[in-house]
């Protein structure tokens, strides 16, 4: 991997990161495909068309189905789903959070119910390791516990030194892997998770700890978990500056247009967030003058496009009102074009983000957006 800052304001930053699936450029969003695929029948040849630069998917769910091993033995994930610019996967971390009735923590590592079948599952950082390298990603996320944003300190501070003590078992195991002969991905890189709730002092300590494993990149996990966007933009401001400069940073599940702002005003380079999609698939859609639910009434006969001067397959060719028809009928015409538009939308706003910082003028672009973001639209 090469990774270069190619411009900052403040602390924020644009880089130019060479992996060996293709050049990422960031600030970037990514585009969320947990099982492989874009929820709302959106294709990879679309994800191009959008301007989308890397595809997440998930590890927990894909070896649940179709299972990592078949996956691999297909040519893995991006074979498989005939994408050929970079992947992530997260690790399966997240769901030691979202599956709490059907997990049980251990040292060594985490039992699951399978929320499809039931059968029950180990993960450790040893086997989540394994899956990722099955399934070939360009980066592969370490294997940690998401505690909730608002639990007892003695809990998170357990929790914290658990992901640390995972982590180290995880950079073991992919040095392993990278160097057997059937490896997919020999050049797979890794990316740790800073965790520690709302707690600055036990964020900033972690934040240190894993600094010192001289990682591939870093993460900040464990937020948009149910404390305020003011608390995570503090967390922010206190953990950011002790993570490697030198290295891409990642704000786990973030979020808002708004979030993303102030995620790279902070010093964010990657973002993730299923907002584009699961809400374009119930109609609701994002613009510069913040969201619109085409599911109202008085789009019935509004002929205009989403948003007047999107370049977007569905602002191209369809109207407001055409929109609003399919999503009565049930179309699934309707929630696709919604989720294109959506993806675009974040695209070209991190496109922007780009052009500002490197232009030197985010500052003025960050005012604009806040404001029309706020304001809101009377369409």
């Amino acid at each position: 991997m090469r990774y270069e800052i190619v411009a900052e304001e403040g602390r924020a930053k644009s880089a130019h990161m060479e992996t060996v699936h293709g050049v990422i450029e960031t600030p970037v969003f990514m585009n969320v495909g947990t099982v492989g695929a874009i929820k709302g029948a959106v294709s990879t040849m679309d994800l191009k068309d959008i301007g989308c630069q890397v595809e997440l998917s998930n590890t927990y769910h894909l070896h649940v189905r179709t299972g990592d091993e078949v996956i691999k033995e297909l040519g893995g994930l991006r074979r498989f789903m005939n994408w050929d610019r970079p992947v992530l996967t997260d690790s399966g971390g997240f769901q030691v959070f979202s599956l709490t009735s059907l997990r049980k923590i251990k040292e060594e590592g985490v039992y699951f119910s399978s929320h499809v079948d039931g059968r029950k599952i180990f993960m450790g950082p040893e086997e989540s390791m394994r899956i990722q390298s099955n399934l070939g990603s360009t980066i592969a996320m370490a294997f940690d516990e998401c505690p909730p944003a608002l639990a007892e300190r003695s809990y998170i501070e357990q929790s914290v030194a658990r992901t640390a003590r995972w982590l180290k078992r995880c950079k073991d195991e992919m040095k392993r892997l990278n160097e057997l002969p059937d490896t997919i991905n020999k050049e797979q890189l890794l990316f740790g998770i800073n965790q520690g709730g709302i707690l600055h002092d036990v964020r900033v300590r972690h934040a240190d700890i894993i600094s010192e494993m001289e990682l591939d990149g870093y993460a900040v996990g464990g937020l948009a978990v149910g404390e305020s966007h003011e608390e995570m933009y503090g967390v922010l401001d206190e953990v950011v500056p002790h993570l490697p400069k030198a290295k891409p940073t990642y704000l786990m599940g973030v979020g808002t247009p708004l979030n993303i702002i102030e995620g790279v005003y902070r010093g964010i380079d990657f973002f993730d967030c299923v907002y584009p999609s699961r809400n374009g698939r119930h109609g609701h859609v994002y613009t510069k003058f913040g969201k619109l639910n085409l599911l109202n009434k008085k789009f019935e006969k509004d002929m205009r496009p989403i948003e007047e001067g999107c370049d977007c397959p569905a602002c191209r060719n369809y109207s407001r009102a055409y929109i609003r028809h399919l999503l009565k009928a049930g179309e699934m015409l309707g929630m696709r074009l919604c989720t294109l538009h959506n993806l675009y939308f974040y695209n070209k706003m991190m496109s922007d983000i780009r052009t500002a910082i490197r232009e030197g003028r985010f500052a003025a672009y960050r005012a604009e957006m806040t404001e029309s973001l706020t304001r809101g639209s009377e369409d």
